[in-house]
């Protein structure tokens, strides 16, 4: 299965970040908040590894800018 990646560089320092934060926050609090805050955190990581988000796919998001695609387009 061939997924397209859509999450772009900002998009991903962002959830990098977000990522860590909700995984420390996750793991210093215990309970079920704890381990939703680890599980989103997590999740935010493995996107922004993978470059592919479920989500934007679902909704038709893509903040990956592809190079050369622009001017594709200006020339066609």
């Amino acid at each position: 299965m061939n997924k397209e990646k859509n999450v772009g560089a900002k998009d991903k320092t962002i959830r990098v970040i977000a990522g860590l934060i909700l995984l420390g926050v996750g793991i210093s609090i215990q309970g079920v908040s704890g381990l939703v805050c680890a599980v989103v955190g997590i999740s935010l990581l493995f996107t922004a590894i993978t470059g592919f988000c479920s989500l934007y796919k679902l909704f038709g998001i893509n903040t990956r800018e592809v190079k050369g695609e622009r001017k594709a387009e200006e020339t066609g």
